[in-house]
């Protein structure tokens, strides 16, 4: 039994490991993708809704992308891992903003349609998504209070359930486009995409609900990766110089970490709860992160 406990952690431990890097390398290379281009991935950061031609866009762009640079690089460390949470969570949090002005810009021109209302609601789950990873690293890091860690997680379930939800609906209800981007290799382009948005709303109900939250976050990283590797990086082959393309591939690596660190702080919460009813209720444990980087 202990041998099996041992194991377990040992996994969590790697698990979190890959998340920390996914996320920080996600975040990273999304700054470095701003610098190149010297702007905005419009598809992720729409700087459009604060004006078309808002002055010194290109200058703004590399400011953010060296922000987004260090952010991704000071979270891989175990020295400036907060740090780098409080700063990636500032960078997420903007383009949410930029997102929700959108919902404004959007009606404003053209009018109250269900495809700019859909197509903005889905940028704002996206980013929503990497501000609760950042949150989540944070506090289990920053905090031994168990009473805030606790209502930190119950937000990120929330911030980290309903945009699937988001995703899954607008997939069955724009099942066309998306069964569009399905491999053609792969054939069943409906199939695939129904079964995506199913797979999406059924992780979502999971994660809001607390039922079966970490085996949902750990299927939903595998699903995310699968995508990676079949949808979202061989486009990158053929569209080098496309920015959004490159930007729809890291922004995967993000999401992929985001839902890795969910799953194995909630679970390193349950062990030291299962622990600490064994032994000593008092004793507070580490969090899986900081035992990882040891």
């Amino acid at each position: 039994m202990f041998a099996f406990w041992s194991l377990a952690k040992q996994l969590g431990r790697l698990q979190m490991k890959f998340g920390v890097w996914f996320y920080g390398l996600g975040t990273a290379i999304t700054g470095i993708l701003d610098i190149a281009w010297h702007a905005f991935d419009a598809s992720h950061q729409p700087i459009q809704s604060l004006g078309r031609n808002l002055r010194g866009q290109h200058i703004l762009a590399d400011v953010v992308g060296i922000w987004m640079v260090a952010a991704g690089l000071a979270v891989l460390s175990r020295r400036t891992a907060r740090a780098g949470a409080i700063a990636s969570a500032i960078a997420y949090l903007i383009f949410v903003a930029m997102w929700l002005l959108r919902y404004y810009a959007g009606i404003h021109a053209l009018g109250w349609r269900f495809d700019v209302l859909a197509g903005v609601s889905f940028g704002v789950a996206q980013q929503v998504m990497l501000v609760a990873a950042a949150a989540m690293l944070y506090v289990s890091l920053a905090s031994t209070d168990s009473a805030l860690q606790a209502r930190t997680a119950v937000a990120a379930r929330w911030m980290l359930g309903l945009p699937p939800l988001v995703f899954g609906v607008l997939h069955l209800i724009g099942i066309r486009v998306f069964a569009n981007i399905v491999p053609h290799w792969m054939g069943l382009g409906y199939f695939w995409a129904a079964t995506t948005g199913i797979a999406f709303i059924l992780a979502g109900i999971a994660i809001c609900s607390g039922i079966k939250a970490i085996l949902a976050a750990r299927l939903l990283a595998l699903m995310l990766l699968l995508f990676e590797g079949f949808v979202e990086i061989p486009p990158t082959f053929i569209r080098l110089g496309n920015q959004a393309t490159w930007g729809a591939a890291v922004y995967n690596l993000s999401a992929i970490g985001a839902c890795l660190i969910f799953a194995e702080i909630l679970a390193s919460r349950v062990d030291r709860r299962q622990i600490g009813s064994a032994e000593n209720p008092n004793v507070p444990g580490r969090t899986t992160y900081i035992a990882a980087a040891n």
